[in-house]
């Protein structure tokens, strides 16, 4: 795994630049390195990590990435909030993430005082309804303001909690190339979808903030949106920060938006170990599929050398990958053939290190979260 530091440090100064001011929160599970996570915090314009785990959220405390971490996720992981709870330092810089009231009683249920007060912010839903219908990540229950009223009124009942948060991933918006040259016409249907979704969560944001403000609820943050949907996000004034991860590696879903164009940063190279005939080249292992819905997109991508294809009947293997294509037959038995992922941060659960280049030399090898032994 090769991690390109000007692209890197490129993609980080345009996420800025589209933020206009709005702090940025790493999400960490398009990153998954740690030294990466500190480089991108060490620049203006980027404040706290959003996780994706709490296990994660209480390490990236205790070896001081940052001191607010927000988990994106609710957790019923019972071992990790014991830790949580036990730890006053880590209950002041960690926020969980809750959506029903079974999430305040797992924690309740690991904890025999409430002497540590836990934090929380409540995850509302992002999606578009249209015609009966739901478009947009299945995340929380809670989508119009009495819903998130009365999990407000529960948590401010509720001994040992404190509410400090809200979150709207517009998953629709964010996380849907909306350019796609093969795709113009279901590029263009995603592009009126995206503008609907942004014109009734703007409503819908507005309308839950206010009530919320009646009960007396004092928010610190109210996070949203995605390395996709930067600027059309913080231009909703109810949002105090925006998150993005993504953005910083480019993986393949990132090179079809129209409202960014980032530097591909993230590779990883295989070595040719046979050429079964002059046309093709088959390298070692590389079957790294992307999560999500199965379709061609979550394939990994020849990179370099340029020309080079997948073929239809072995596609990405998890020991050998064929390859055709113009390029193939330049191949030889040791040469090294560059892949994109199609989902940045998942790749690096298969190494246990990460080459950092600048420029034309690697600057310095760093572990990933596997290299540390750890799985999230």
């Amino acid at each position: 795994m090769v991690v390109d530091l000007d692209a890197f440090d490129a993609n980080a100064d345009d996420l800025v630049r589209r933020a206009g001011g709005t702090p940025i929160r790493v999400a960490s599970k398009s990153v998954r390195v740690p030294a990466l996570l500190r480089r991108v915090l060490e620049r203006p314009g980027f404040h706290g990590i959003l996780a994706y785990t709490l296990a994660e959220a209480l390490w990236l405390e205790e070896q001081g990435v940052s001191d607010d971490v927000v988990v994106a996720y609710p957790t019923v992981d019972r071992g990790a909030l014991a830790r949580l709870v036990a730890s006053p330092a880590a209950a002041g810089r960690i926020t969980l993430m809750v959506d029903d009231v079974a999430h305040l009683d797992v924690v309740d249920s690991v904890r025999a005082s409430h002497a540590v007060p836990v934090r929380v912010a409540i995850d509302v839903d992002a999606g578009l309804r249209m015609g009966g219908q739901h478009v947009g990540p299945k995340r929380s229950p809670l989508h119009d303001a009495a819903d998130v009223v009365g999990l407000a009124e529960a948590i401010r009942r509720r001994h040992g909690f404190r509410l400090v948060g809200a979150m709207t991933y517009e998953g629709q918006v964010a996380g849907v190339q909306d350019a796609v040259p093969t795709q113009r016409a279901k590029s263009a249907v995603v592009r009126r979808i995206k503008a609907l979704s942004l014109t009734q969560l703007e409503v819908r944001r507005r309308e839950i903030r206010d009530a919320l403000a009646a009960t007396g609820a004092e928010l610190e943050f109210w996070n949203a949106g995605g390395s996709g949907s930067v600027e059309a996000t913080v231009a909703d004034d109810v949002v105090t920060e925006v998150a993005a991860g993504s953005g910083l590696l480019a993986p393949t879903l990132f090179d079809h938006y129209r409202s960014f164009d980032p530097r591909p940063a993230a590779f990883y190279g295989l070595p040719v170990t046979r050429r079964p005939s002059p046309e093709v080249a088959t390298v070692h292992g590389g079957g790294l599929i992307a999560s999500g819905p199965s379709g061609k997109d979550r394939a990994p991508t020849p990179w370099a050398p340029a020309g080079l294809h997948l073929t239809g009947l072995e596609g990405a293997g998890e020991v050998q990958t064929p390859l055709t294509g113009h390029p193939a037959g330049l191949l030889a038995v040791g040469d090294l053939v560059w892949f994109r992922h199609a989902k940045s941060g998942e790749p690096f659960e298969h190494v246990s290190t990460v080459q950092l280049l600048s420029g034309p030399r690697f600057v310095e090898e760093v572990r990933s979260y596997r290299g540390h032994g750890l799985a999230f």
